[in-house]
């Protein structure tokens, strides 16, 4: 890997931490145990710094430094978190997202117009800083509640009677001109050195090592009558490039705990980790293990944390601790044996290739079938079994969750809410919902008008919530599933509803409908998706301009979807997109009409029946219910005379149905589609091309519109 590709690892890498910072700052509980919390944020902004300090990149380590000092000290108790400072590390999280866009832009040097915010930023981190390390809180990694059975124990003391420190050095240390060893010389002026264990799990391939670099640390066991203040004395000169954790004495259990919790993550067995955190001592150990193999062949096998505990050398909790500890990092080292990354645009070629191999073997079925070549048939029937296998496999690398663009409104909740003035929280679901990378990256910006313009029109003031008998909390719901080959996307908020006639009256006035047609509830509340219109009575930072859901449609019709919106007066709204799961390949049904072809999503056609329907209606009795029809050669004003036999193509979409009257049903198609020009963006019900076996072009039908159009002869209220 070149330099400029470790830099774009980097900055992905860096992004994902990011958000990992903002969505443990916003799920922290302020008032219970923020142990779990503060160490994943801690741990984000450590990797950071480390990180572009690899590349030189001096102003992102100083800035990171200062963060990670305010984390320490809330870690340690010095600082107590609290909801100014979560807000002001939100806006940390901001300036370094900035930065890794400056990155991503070739500014590898601190922007001068952005400089001015950083130092702000920095005064305000060193304001809480030194605001409260004069007055120490209770941690709240050491709450009573903080840990399940811990509340007796919590009270009592450990039983070491040495301090414990665990440093770890920054690499540079060497480069800077100070000696480790000279600092733990000078820790033994305090005091004795009474035991001492060497962490090498920084310790990179030997290939990799540079010898000016220092990666190791240490985990000591202090005797001293000196206080916390002249410990932390010796490391003054390396503090600020260091990791320094002090325990005194007979701390609380749940000190050694947290601890535990923050070791690197180093597959260890578990009598080191409780050796390296102080929790017993080596001698201890190695009775415990004794004991262990002493034991009869015909005996069973005693557990080496049943020993300890039962020796009374270290709490159960401790052990626990350290178990969840080997748990952790055997489930991540697992996790990152199966992962690798790859450039989208690598995979973006191999869905190009797949699509040609798609249409290739097409025409290599078809002229087997036209030779009448058994051989070849067999042939091209086995390659067309693997090439759909090779389709589903790549497409299956592009296909992403989208709970990471679900959590990223938990931010967007969080700012909107305090500009607004109001309680507002955000529940997701469905997270685990997949579809394709592109439809993902395109879906960001309407999801996010529609979350900022529930908060802004949905949510009610909380006066007004609580005179109407509700909580004085609003709540936004995004939620997503699959249905008939779709994401379904919810965007759903608890507020006041939709108000139809004040909806109906300002379309009027705007002229947007004809005074005198009468509308049903869905067209009405469809009716705030036009171009222009708002009842919003002022002009906000949010809305009010009457620009925006037009847009919101717009983009996601673009992406072959649509979107409808259901409300309830007093009760809330809903609003509804439907996306299709990827954008490159689908299984398509060929019908035909005279000489032209089309393809038919196949996940959207629920049955094929012959067409017994008299000539001129709209619509035919499908066992008991009414089936709405559009004749495509109607639709398209295709010439020619039509077959003396002709089917109905039955359509599920969502909860309505409607039949297609075509000439020949055709068969399934492997459908690689293409975008059509821009100079066709105006024409309706069509949403891409693909290239048959032939050479031929088809076109594919956008069903989503072909609903919309059976909805203008009023028969789309057809629940299934």
């Amino acid at each position: 890997m070149n330099l400029d590709d470790a830099l774009q690892t980097f900055i992905a890498e860096s992004r994902e931490l990011l958000e990992e910072m903002e969505n443990a700052l916003l799920n922290v509980d302020l008032a219970g145990d923020q142990s779990e919390a503060i160490n994943a944020i801690f741990r984000a902004a450590h990797t950071i710094k480390g990180s572009a300090g690899l590349f030189s990149l001096d102003h992102i380590v100083a800035f990171t430094h200062v963060v990670e000092s305010l984390l320490d000290k809330v870690r340690d108790g010095s600082v107590t978190l609290n909801d100014e400072m979560v807000v002001l590390l939100l806006s940390c999280c901001d300036y370094l997202s900035a930065m890794m866009d400056g990155l991503a832009a070739g500014r590898v040097d601190q922007d001068p117009d952005t400089a001015p915010e950083g130092e702000m930023l920095k005064e305000q981190l060193h304001r809480h800083m030194d605001g409260e390390a004069a007055a120490p809180a209770v941690p709240a990694a050491l709450a009573v509640h903080a840990e399940p059975g811990v509340e007796r124990i919590d009270q009592e003391r450990g039983d070491s009677d040495y301090w414990h420190i665990s440093l770890r050095f920054g690499r540079g240390v060497l480069q800077n001109g100070m000696d480790p060893i000279a600092f733990l010389r000078y820790l033994g002026k305090l005091g004795r050195v009474v035991g001492i264990a060497t962490l090498p799990d920084a310790l990179p391939p030997a290939d990799e090592m540079d010898a000016e670099l220092c990666y190791l640390g240490f985990e000591i066991a202090f005797d001293s009558s000196a206080d916390r203040e002249a410990i932390a004395g010796v490391f003054e000169f390396v503090q600020d490039d260091c990791e320094i954790r002090i325990i005194p004495p007979h701390s609380k259990v749940s000190e050694y705990v947290n601890l535990i919790r923050a070791l690197p993550e180093q597959k260890v067995r578990l009598g080191e980790i409780l050796v390296r955190c102080g929790s017993v001592t080596a001698h201890e150990l190695e009775e415990a293990l004794n004991q262990q193999s002493g034991k009869q062949e015909d005996a069973p096998a005693q557990q080496l944390g049943s020993i300890l505990v039962g020796a009374g050398n270290v709490p159960p909790v401790v052990v626990e601790a350290a178990l969840a500890k080997q748990k952790q990092v055997s489930e991540q080292k697992a996790q990152e044996s199966r992962s690798i990354r790859v450039d989208s645009d690598k995979l973006d070629r191999l869905i190009d290739l797949v699509g040609e191999l798609i249409i290739a073997g097409a025409r290599a079925n078809m002229i087997g079938q036209h030779i009448q070549n058994t051989e070849l048939l067999e042939c091209t029937s086995t390659l067309t079994g693997l090439v759909e296998d090779v389709r589903d496999a790549a497409l299956e690398l592009r296909m992403v969750k989208i709970g990471a663009t679900f959590n990223r409104f938990q931010r967007v909740v969080h700012d909107v809410a305090r500009e607004l003035g109001k309680d507002i929280g955000l529940i997701v679901d469905g997270e685990d919902s997949e579809l394709d990378k592109t439809v993902v990256e395109k879906i960001g910006d309407p999801l996010m008008h529609l979350v900022r313009n529930a908060m802004d029109h949905g949510i009610e003031p909380a006066e007004v919530r609580v005179a109407a008998g509700k909580s004085a909390k609003g709540m936004i719901k995004l939620n997503a599933f699959h249905e008939s080959g779709s994401i379904v996307i919810e965007v759903s908020d608890d507020g006041g509803g939709l108000r139809k006639e004040k909806i109906l009256a300002k379309a009027i006035e705007r002229g947007l409908i004809d005074p005198e047609r009468k509308l049903t509830d869905s067209e009405i509340y469809n009716l705030i998706f036009e171009a222009g219109f708002s009842t919003a009575e002022k002009i906000t930072n949010l809305s009010g301009r009457g620009v925006g859901m037009d847009v919101v449609k717009r983009n996601i019709q673009a992406l072959r979807g649509s979107v409808d919106v259901g409300s309830k007066e007093g009760q809330g709204t809903t609003v509804t997109v439907r996306l299709p799961l990827t954008l490159a390949i689908i299984d398509g049904f060929l019908v035909q009409v005279g000489s032209s072809v089309f393809v038919i999503p196949l996940d959207m056609i629920e049955e094929c029946i012959e067409y017994a329907t008299e000539p001129g209606q709209d619509y035919t009795n499908l066992r008991g219910q009414v089936l709405p029809l559009v004749r495509l050669r109607e639709l398209f004003r295709i010439g020619g005379a039509g077959t003396r036999r002709e089917s109905i193509v039955v359509l599920k979409f969502g909860n309505h149905r409607a039949g297609l009257v075509v000439d020949t049903l055709l068969g399934e198609f492997q459908t690689v589609i293409k975008p059509l020009s821009p100079m066709f963006s105006e024409v309706k019900c069509i949403s891409g091309s693909t290239i048959l076996g032939s050479g031929e072009v088809a076109l594919i039908l956008d069903v989503a519109a072909l609903m919309h159009t059976v909805g203008g002869k009023g028969a789309v209220a057809l629940a299934a």
